[in-house]
Formats: C-alpha cells, sequence, structure tokens
C-alpha cells in the first residue's frame, strides 16, 4: 500500500436513486450490460468514488449491488455510478454457496 493512501476512520453511507437501464444506457452508450445497474443522486451529488469498489449497494436491508465503476469526476449529477446487478446472479451464487 502507497503511504499517501488513507482511508476514513467511520463508513459512509448515501442514499440514491436507480436510473432505469435505458437512460443508463444513453449516458454511457455501448458501456452498459444487462447485468449492470446505474444510481446516483443529482440533487445532492452523491455517488460512489475511487476507492469504493467492491462497496454495497444496499436496498431494503438486502445487498442489490456491488460497486463497479463510474465517471471520472465522482458526483457528477449527471453521471451515475454503475454497480454490478446483483439480482442477475443470484441463482449462480445460491449453487456456488451449496456447493462449498
Amino acid at each position: 500500500m502507497s503511504p499517501w493512501v488513507t482511508f476514513p476512520e467511520d463508513l459512509h453511507c448515501a442514499k440514491v436513486t436507480i436510473v432505469s437501464e435505458e437512460q443508463c444506457r444513453r449516458i454511457y452508450p455501448g458501456s452498459i450490460t444487462p447485468n449492470m445497474v446505474c444510481a446516483g443522486e443529482p440533487r445532492n451529488r452523491a455517488d460512489s468514488c475511487q476507492g469504493d469498489s467492491g462497496g454495497p449497494l444496499v436496498c431494503d436491508g438486502r445487498l442489490q449491488g456491488i460497486v463497479s465503476w463510474g465517471p471520472g469526476v465522482c458526483g457528477d449529477p449527471q453521471k451515475p455510478g454503475v454497480y454490478v446487478n446483483l439480482c442477475k446472479y443470484t441463482r449462480w451464487i445460491q449453487e456456488t454457496m451449496r456447493r462449498n
């Protein structure tokens, strides 16, 4: 680990809104697959950022996504963060857990 990398003492949390797949495809043409979901909050610029990759997207206490990538500038009100859509992997996760 590089000495200039720092991490906050407390976990951060932000309320974000899920963006429709159609709208997300318009924002990121050619980059969005059905296995992804976009979320952000343009009003307060809430978003995931560098260092958040692998973090959770939680809805009603259930893990729905995992932070994947986003625009170069965090909190861009026009460009939401992109997450792995875990709903697309539920069966695979359950089968993998059952085998192991």
